[in-house]
């Protein structure tokens, strides 16, 4: 697997070997020895998610506070998605800065965020499945969220406003 880390300290977008044959092809997508060596950590996952959304969708941007906070560890299972990872960790460099990038199927990548990220996705196709480990159990009481188009991150969802799809929950929240 290829590991690369992003501006974003901590945030790692994983590349999984693909092997192909006449069959069709094979991926390890997810190896915790392996990954940990990568990403120089130990990371104890203990929930697993997945999504299914309409083309247009945005999930964002959400987190949960201390003690409940989680890593995550993204990927795509059908479909596309333009994934973001913002952070909030008030001691960091690059506090409030954003990473984006698409996540498909077809390209394979993955991305890891850290613990105190807020995190979201929109979604690029039609019944786009998207599936994510977490390090922590969500809790309710704890979550955070900021709204999808705050001014002051500027994130480009890669969909026209038309076409947003949001929660209502996600309609509402406060800007960062």
């Amino acid at each position: 697997m290829k590991v690369t880390e992003t501006y974003l300290k901590g945030c790692f977008v994983i590349e999984p070997t693909v092997y192909k044959d006449e069959r069709g092809t094979f991926v390890e997508s997810f190896n915790q020895q392996e990954f940990e060596k990568a990403i120089g950590t130990t990371v104890n996952f203990v929930q697993d998610n997945e999504s299914v959304s309409k083309k247009g969708v945005i999930r964002a941007l959400h987190m949960q506070k201390e003690p409940y906070s989680q890593a995550k560890l993204v990927r795509v299972v059908k479909g596309r998605v333009l994934d973001v990872a913002v952070d909030c960790r008030k001691d960091s460099p690059t506090f409030g800065q954003h990473f984006s990038i698409e996540l498909s199927r077809e390209n394979g990548k993955q991305l890891f965020i850290p613990r105190n990220f807020l995190h979201g996705f929109s979604t690029l196709e039609d019944d786009t499945i998207f599936n994510y480990k977490c390090d922590n159990y969500y809790q309710r009481g704890s979550e955070l969220g900021i709204i999808y188009n705050d001014a002051t991150l500027g994130i480009d969802w890669k969909i026209g406003s038309e076409e947003i799809i949001l929660s209502e929950k996600d309609a509402i929240l406060g800007a960062f």
